[in-house]
């Protein structure tokens, strides 16, 4: 499992990792020895665990990758787009796009076809180079060049246009869009307002 691991390199017991953490260490041993499923547990000690250890929330529930991208678990969309709006606050704009260009994980996921989730971070790149008057990064410039077939909304807009109905919720939330988001058929329009 991917924390004995981290543990092992680290040169860190589970007990230390529950200190450091939060997360009690009857939890920790659980996930540890597979009685319990990491990526089954609450999205607060999958964030406690990953701030702990210094990697991703969605590199932490991967089992097993290919170049370094996660290939198992592949976590909803909404809980992708979630844990990339905390990365954004818990580092900063500058610092969360260094990390994300330095670990190339835009072309990662678009080499496996994880097509949303490429997008979806490099619509963000694009916004936060934009809001901090950056120079947009061109090495992905051929990924720029493509969208999705269809247009993916939060799940509250499907949400309410399910119980309504009514065509004109998902036009409003297309209009109010982010444009680096619209680009790629991903209608986004609020990223800075995470819990």
């Amino acid at each position: 499992m991917i924390i004995s691991e981290l543990l092992a390199k680290k040169n860190m017991t589970p007990y230390r990792l529950s200190k450091l953490s939060g997360v009690p260490y009857t939890t920790l041993s659980d996930i540890i020895s597979n009685k319990a499923e990491l990526n089954k547990c609450s999205a607060e000690t999958v964030y406690r665990l990953s701030r702990a250890l210094e990697i991703p929330m969605e590199d932490l529930i991967a089992h097993k990758t290919v170049n370094n991208v996660p290939i198992e678990n592949r976590q909803r969309f909404e809980t992708f787009k979630s844990n990339v709006q905390h990365r954004v606050k818990d580092a900063g704009d500058l610092d969360f796009v260094i990390e994300t260009i330095e670990s190339d994980r835009i072309r990662k996921y678009y080499n496996i076809q994880w097509y949303p989730e490429a997008l979806y971070l490099l619509a963000m790149i694009d916004y936060l180079c934009r809001e901090n008057n950056l120079p947009i990064y061109q090495n992905y410039n051929d990924i720029r060049s493509t969208k999705l077939k269809t247009p993916v909304f939060s799940s509250s807009i499907n949400a309410m246009f399910v119980a309504q109905n009514d065509e004109q919720i998902k036009e409003k939330a297309a209009k109010q869009a982010i444009p680096e988001f619209l680009r790629f058929n991903i209608i986004e329009s609020e990223v800075r307002n995470v819990v």
